[in-house]
């Protein structure tokens, strides 16, 4: 599945979806700022908690960080692990609060 601009997940967010939204940036940077409806599971801490997220497999699951390389992993993590639908925010919270 293709990845994901700002412009697209807002433009779905106006319209009423309530898309699975996880960020992997670290708790501190969430704390800060985040996009609303997002759950926040720090890369670092990913690996432990795949089993939690076993039930969205199959969904489709955004995911994003400050500037997209940590949510690239994420990603690549996401899909060895066999889920199917998994896409990276393109240019990750820093594009998304630009708009």
């Amino acid at each position: 599945m293709n990845d994901i601009t700002p412009a697209e997940l807002k433009q779905r967010q106006a319209a009423g979806e309530k898309p699975i939204i996880l960020d992997v940036r670290e708790t501190w940077e969430n704390e800060e700022a985040r996009i609303e409806g997002s759950q926040n599971i720090p890369l670092g801490t990913l690996p432990d908690k795949i089993s939690d997220l076993e039930e969205l497999k199959d969904q489709e699951i955004i995911v994003h960080c400050k500037g997209g390389g940590r949510s690239a992993s994420a990603k690549a993590l996401l899909i060895q692990h066999g889920f199917s639908n998994v896409r990276n925010l393109l240019g990750g919270f820093g594009a998304y609060q630009q708009l």
